[in-house]
């Protein structure tokens, strides 16, 4: 049976993971608000190039270009975005599933992966998945450089027909308690997605350029737009399921405490029970 020094160090041991997880909390909250302004920044930038390409390819008759040929998928390229560090939930759990699951319904084609984040690149690793690129320690800080130098990556081998399509697998920030798992495929461009379906109204712009010319600048920079984007849905979601697995991990703590503390003054109060009855009894042996 514990002693009242085991239920002390118990108790001492918790408050001190207790200390952790809410400075964890703490921190991540801190992260959460700047990797939310970012991310709120990110959207309006990335609907702004798709309108200016609708407004582009409304104008063309037959837009030709690498990014939007569609070949059959027999070669796939996954960009798989997870964290580098854990205590986050499920976040990468979700991910790393998803990516298995991906490559399980795609077993009859090629797939190759560019790993964003050390968590998926570890579990990936031992399933020995073909990994032809890694990108770690990113989501504390999300720049620009790097959405450009993955979407480039991607980019070049669409065009050289190196592979038939891209996806993107990432957690996608919906609130601090809610991220949704999305499976985004990121090339070919689908030319229907572009098209205005008129429920939106496209803004008629002068172009100085050919919209031919347009059109060869935009899709780059809207597959860059569009991978920076994912980068820092990531990476706020990431610090949301961090904040809040922490905030329950503090709460599991200060209840654990109620607990132990509960059942060390039963053992107590046990204990000085069972002194009284022997003080009793040796009084009443002795009259």
């Amino acid at each position: 049976m514990p002693t009242l020094i085991d239920f002390r160090r118990r108790i001492r041991s918790v408050k001190n993971t207790q200390q952790i997880t809410r400075a964890m909390k703490f921190v991540a909250a801190a992260k959460l608000r700047r990797a939310q302004e970012s991310v709120f920044a990110a959207r309006p930038y990335a609907r702004e190039i798709r309108q200016v390409l609708q407004s582009a390819i409304s104008r063309i008759e037959n837009p030709q270009h690498p990014l939007l040929a569609r070949r059959p998928e027999e070669r796939i390229l996954v960009l798989m975005v997870s964290g580098d560090k854990g205590l986050c939930g499920a976040f990468n759990t979700n991910v790393i599933r998803k990516g298995i699951e991906f490559s399980g319904a795609h077993s009859g084609q090629t797939l190759e992966v560019i790993a964003a984040g050390k968590k998926g690149r570890d579990a990936l690793r031992k399933r020995k998945f073909n990994l032809v690129a890694e990108y770690l320690n990113f989501s504390a800080r999300v720049e620009f450089s790097k959405a450009k130098e993955i979407s480039g990556k991607v980019i070049a081998a669409y065009s050289a027909g190196e592979t038939d399509a891209v996806y993107a697998i990432y957690n996608e920030f919906k609130s601090v308690l809610a991220q949704h798992l999305v499976l985004e495929k990121l090339l070919p461009i689908e030319q229907s997605d572009l098209k205005n379906t008129g429920t939106t109204t496209l803004v008629d712009y002068i172009y100085e350029q050919p919209e031919a010319e347009i059109l060869n600048l935009l899709l780059p920079r809207h597959v860059e737009a569009q991978v920076f984007r994912v980068l820092l849905e990531s990476a706020a979601a990431e610090h949301a399921a961090r904040m809040t697995a922490m905030d329950a991990a503090t709460n599991n703590a200060a209840e654990l405490i109620e607990s132990i503390t509960l059942h060390m003054n039963k053992v107590r109060q046990a204990s000085i029970t069972r002194e009284i009855i022997e003080i009793v009894s040796g009084a009443a042996s002795t009259a």
